[in-house]
């Protein structure tokens, strides 16, 4: 596979400026933003409440609890293709603002459930929240603004699913060692939306001519370069025939059901091995502050480096930390945790480029949809059967088995991914 910076070499914008107009940075920013807010309070940040709603309902086993995410993720990759679709017709803008008032009537409802049936519809509505402020959204809306440092942009843009772990677990658990119960602590979370909806309504714009701009990097007149854009690369019908497309469906897949299950668990796992609840829920940031590193650097190196190597050090260096998990006490637990997150980061990162790069802008939307009914769903698969295993055997030990099969599986899949534009 080559590097997915083929683009790299269009030249600067006609304004002459080498990093372009403030306003591609902007977007970058406001992308990173949807990904930090929406991935870090519905998918990790929420994890810091685990022990103390165990211990509320003390009836709910971690697989009854852990089912919520696989309610939100399945219900995301079930509705991931429409994404395209609504981005075509109403744009990113108005998604992402739907999405976080969506979020904040979420969080404030949280703390009010009564049973576990409240709790599994409020996880349903996530899926809202995921589809219109998540990752296909901010991928898309990024690539739509930028095709020189595409990967750069990228990269900084999925941070936002990385230091959403890395600062609301532990924000989350300061407020419970501050007396706050969860239930409080879930209100006062539901203001935290109002933050990206105010940047939405004031800055974000759904493409680059909205502003009379160009995408960065891009050789033509502002007039043309998004129909331009939008018509390159490979027909929806023409990438699914494509073994490069199925192979790198089913490398999210493998890896996300991995990764969720991995991180969705991590707090309960290391309160197992004797960490306190709020030197677990700093567990979280040992494995999301390296995992924002390696997003922005490999974006970087995405750039300017071609060939599959990189890849294959990703997944491999992962698939290690994974097996240091299979007999890693509470004295070097973190060493493991640490070499998994600034692995996993750089992978996530090139994953999102391949996508889009490998076959082009023109059906991105529907491709990126499709691969994230398969993410999805295997996210959420491994965030629920994770906690399930432990139920059934007492401890994450075939778990880590399961994440080292299909991060190796993923290895062997590499081989089979090629660029098609």
């Amino acid at each position: 596979m080559q590097s997915v910076s083929e683009t790299s070499e269009s030249p600067v914008p006609a304004t002459g400026k080498r990093m372009g107009h403030p306003m591609h940075w902007i977007t970058v920013f406001i992308a990173m933003m949807c990904l930090l807010i929406s991935n870090g309070m519905v998918i990790t940040g929420i994890t810091a409440f685990d022990s103390a709603m165990l211990t509320e309902f003390s009836d709910w086993s971690r697989g009854d609890l852990k089912l919520r995410g696989l309610i939100t993720l399945a219900l995301t990759g079930l509705l991931a293709p429409l994404v395209g679709i609504l981005i075509d017709k109403i744009g990113v803008k108005f998604l992402v603002m739907v999405g976080t008032v969506v979020l904040s009537l979420c969080f404030y409802a949280y703390g009010n459930i009564r049973d576990i049936t409240d709790l599994y519809i409020i996880h349903a509505a996530f899926s809202i929240v995921l589809l219109a402020c998540g990752l296909n959204v901010a991928v898309i809306l990024v690539s739509n603004w930028f095709v020189k440092l595409r990967g750069t942009a990228i990269g900084i843009a999925v941070v936002g699913t990385s230091l959403g772990g890395a600062v609301l677990a532990p924000l989350f658990s300061s407020w419970l060692a501050d007396g706050m119960t969860w239930r409080e602590a879930m209100q006062l979370a539901a203001l935290i939306p109002s933050c990206l909806f105010l940047l939405a309504l004031f800055l974000l714009r759904n493409r680059p001519t909205d502003m009379g701009l160009k995408p960065f990097g891009f050789d033509g007149n502002a007039e043309t370069s998004n129909a331009d854009l939008s018509q390159h690369g490979l027909t929806y019908k023409e990438a699914i025939k494509t073994r490069s497309f199925w192979s790198i469906a089913f490398i999210a897949m493998f890896t996300f059901y991995t990764i969720m299950g991995f991180q969705a668990n991590l707090v309960l796992h290391l309160m197992d091995l004797g960490f306190t609840l709020q030197a677990a829920a700093a567990g979280l940031s040992v494995l999301f502050v390296p995992a924002l590193i390696g997003k922005f650097l490999f974006g970087l190196v995405a750039d300017k480096i071609t060939g599959k190597g990189v890849l294959y050090t990703n997944l491999l260096l992962m698939l290690a930390g994974l097996g240091g998990m299979l007999v890693a006490d509470k004295d070097n637990v973190l060493i493991a945790i640490g070499l998994i997150g600034f692995m996993w980061g750089g992978f996530y990162t090139l994953l999102q480029l391949n996508a889009v790069n490998n076959f082009g802008l023109r059906a991105s939307g529907k491709l990126l949809g499709t691969i994230t009914v398969l993410d999805a769903f295997g996210g959420g698969l491994g965030i629920w059967a994770t906690g399930a295993i432990y139920d059934a055997y007492g401890s994450y030990y075939n778990a880590f088995m399961i994440f080292c099969v299909l991060v190796a599986l993923s290895v062997v899949l590499i081989s089979q991914v090629k660029k098609h534009v």
